[in-house]
C-alpha cells in the first residue's frame, strides 16, 4: 500500500467554501532521500450547470518513476474528482495543463475550468490593484467529468527529485514523455484506467497534448476519447511573425490583423458584418495576398499595387508603411505600428488590450500589455485560493513564472545529442495524425480567439486541415477574445458549453 503525507481539511461549499478547518499529519514512512508525496485533501460541495456536484479536491504530488523504478520527479496536480459516484457510473477524467513552455496551471485553473475563478475585466481594461474578485464558478464543466490540472516540472510546486534534475524534463520530448507517465501513473493510482479520457491544453500545451496523445495511443495503449486546443500552437511556422522570409505567417497573420484593425476602428469603409469581414480577409490572404509575396520582385506593378491597398484595407495600415514593408507586414510588428499615431500598443497575446509604451519609435512591442493586465491579478487569486479553500500550507514556492533556468535549458532538439539534425519549425501535428489513425474514433476540439496575435485562428485552420488529418475528426469554435479568450466573459461561457457538448458527444453509451 502507498503512503503518503496527507493533509485533510473538511470544508463546506454550497454557496462558498468557509475553507480549511483542521489540518492533521498522518504517520508517514519518509526515507532520508525522498519524503512520501505530500497531499492536501478537502470535501467541497456545489452545483454546476444547475448539477448538485460533490467532490473531493485533491492539491498533491504524483511521484513519476523510471523503468528501473528510481523516482524521477514530484509533478504536483489540482484534481476534483466526484464523491458518491452513481451504481455504474464511469467517470470521464479531462487532463488540463497550461503552455510555456514554463507556465504552470493557473491560467485554465483560475480563469475558467476550476470551480472558483478570477474575475478581470471583461472588456480588456487592465485588472487594477488588490483585491481581486474571487468567485463560485458553476459554469464549469463538474458536472460532466472530472479535472485535473498540472503543472509540468519546474513549474507550480513540480520539482525533480533523486538523481535527475531539472533539464532532465525540459524539452519538447522530455516534457511530452513526463506528462504521458503522469497520466499512465496518475489513472493506475485512482483507479480510472476504463473512464474516458480527455486532454485540454493551452498554447503549447496543445502542442505537448498532441505528442502526449502520440505517446498514448500508440506506447502505452491508453485510448483517449478527446483532445481539446485552446489556441492551438502544433506546426510553429504558422505563429513565427519575427522571422522576415517566413512567407507562411504572413499569411496566417492577416484575418487576426483584420479582426484587430476591425475592432479598434480603423477599417474603411467598416464592413457591415464581422463573420463575412474576416472570410474574405482569410481569402484575400490565400487567393492575392500569397501569390503575391511568393512572386517577390517579379510581381507587376498593377498587382503589387492592388495587393498593397487591399492589405492596408485589411489591416487599417498606411499604404506607405506597408510599401516600406515590401508588403511584408509582420505581426509583432503589426502590434506596434496599428495605434502609434495614439501612442498605444496592441497585445500580442489579445489585441483588444492596449497599453502606452515608453519608446513610440520602436518597431516592436516592449511588453505585452494583455500579460501586463492579468498576470498579478491571476497568480494572486491562485495563491489565495489554493491555501483558503483547499488548505495547501506548504513551505515550498509555488513557481510561476518558472523556474529561472528553465528557458535556457530547454532543448527543442529532437532527435539524441551526436546526430545529423537540421533545425526546422516546432511541429507536432505529425504526432497528432498519427495518434488520429491509431484512434479513428478520437476527436479534437479547436478553440481560437479573434484577437490573438501568439496563435492566429487562421493558423489553426491552416495547420490541421493539412498534415494527412481527416476533416471529419476536428471541429473549431471561435471567440470574442484572444489567446485566453475566457477573460472576455461572453467567451468563457460559451468555451464552457462548447467543451460540455464536446466531452458528452465523445463518450459512447452515456
Amino acid at each position: 500500500m502507498k503512503s503518503f503525507r496527507v493533509f485533510t481539511v473538511f470544508a463546506t461549499a454550497i454557496i462558498i467554501n468557509t475553507g480549511p478547518i483542521y489540518a492533521a499529519e498522518e504517520e508517514t514512512n519518509e526515507t532520508a532521500e525522498i519524503p512520501e508525496p505530500t497531499r492536501f485533501i478537502s470535501e467541497h460541495s456545489n452545483r454546476f450547470n444547475d448539477n448538485r456536484i460533490d467532490y473531493q479536491a485533491i492539491a498533491g504530488e504524483t511521484y513519476i518513476r523510471d523503468i528501473e523504478g528510481e523516482t524521477k520527479a514530484s509533478i504536483f496536480s489540482f484534481a476534483y474528482i466526484k464523491r458518491d459516484q452513481e451504481d455504474g457510473e464511469v467517470r470521464p477524467v479531462t487532463f488540463v495543463w497550461n503552455g510555456g513552455p514554463g507556465s504552470a496551471s493557473v491560467w485554465l485553473h483560475m480563469g475558467s475550468y476550476g470551480p472558483k475563478r478570477i474575475v478581470v475585466p471583461s472588456d480588456a481594461d487592465h485588472a487594477g490593484l488588490p483585491p481581486y474578485p474571487i468567485v463560485e464558478a458553476p459554469e464549469t464543466i463538474l458536472d460532466v467529468s472530472d479535472l485535473v490540472f498540472i503543472d509540468p516540472v519546474g513549474t507550480g510546486f513540480s520539482r525533480a527529485l533523486g538523481t535527475y534534475e531539472g533539464k532532465d524534463f525540459w524539452g519538447l520530448n522530455e516534457d511530452a514523455d513526463s506528462m504521458a507517465l503522469f497520466i499512465q501513473t496518475w489513472i493506475s493510482e485512482h483507479n480510472r484506467w476504463n473512464s474516458p479520457k480527455f486532454l485540454l491544453g493551452e498554447s503549447f500545451g496543445t502542442t505537448r497534448a498532441a505528442a502526449v496523445a502520440k505517446l498514448m495511443e500508440g506506447e502505452l495503449n491508453i485510448s483517449l476519447n478527446g483532445i481539446l486546443f485552446v489556441s492551438q500552437a502544433l506546426d510553429y511556422q504558422g505563429s513565427t511573425p519575427y522571422v522576415r522570409d517566413n512567407i507562411v505567417s504572413y499569411i496566417t497573420y492577416v484575418p487576426t490583423m483584420a479582426a484587430t484593425a476591425l475592432y479598434h476602428g480603423r477599417v474603411e469603409p467598416p464592413p457591415e458584418n464581422q463573420e463575412v469581414f474576416l472570410q474574405q480577409a482569410r481569402e484575400f490572404a490565400v487567393n492575392e495576398y500569397l501569390p503575391a509575396l511568393f512572386k517577390g520582385n517579379a510581381i507587376e506593378p498593377d498587382e503589387y499595387r492592388t495587393v498593397r491597398d487591399r492589405l492596408a484595407y485589411f489591416t487599417g495600415l498606411s499604404t506607405e508603411y506597408i510599401d516600406r514593408a515590401n508588403l511584408r507586414v509582420q505581426g509583432t510588428r503589426f502590434a506596434k505600428e496599428l495605434l502609434r499615431d495614439q501612442g498605444l500598443a496592441v497585445g500580442r497575446s489579445d489585441s483588444r488590450y492596449t497599453q502606452d509604451q515608453i519608446d513610440d519609435l520602436a518597431a516592436e512591442n516592449s511588453r505585452d500589455p494583455a500579460s501586463d493586465g492579468i498576470s498579478a491579478a491571476y497568480k494572486a487569486a491562485l495563491m489565495t485560493y489554493i491555501r483558503s479553500d483547499l488548505g495547501v500550507d506548504w513551505n515550498r514556492d509555488y513557481l510561476a513564472p518558472a523556474d529561472p533556468n528553465l528557458s535556457s535549458n530547454w532543448r527543442w532538439r529532437t532527435v539524441p545529442d551526436g546526430s545529423s539534425w537540421e533545425p526546422a519549425y516546432v511541429n507536432t501535428a505529425h504526432d497528432l495524425s498519427e495518434a488520429l489513425r491509431i484512434n479513428p474514433a478520437l476527436k479534437v476540439f479547436v478553440a481560437s480567439g479573434y484577437f490573438d496575435l501568439t496563435t492566429p485562428f487562421f493558423d489553426a485552420e491552416y495547420t490541421l486541415n493539412r498534415h494527412d488529418i481527416r476533416a471529419d475528426q476536428i471541429e473549431y469554435e471561435f471567440y470574442q477574445g484572444g489567446h485566453m479568450m475566457y477573460v472576455n466573459e461572453p467567451s468563457r461561457i460559451q468555451l464552457l458549453e462548447d467543451t460540455r457538448r464536446f466531452i458528452l458527444s465523445q463518450i459512447p453509451n452515456r
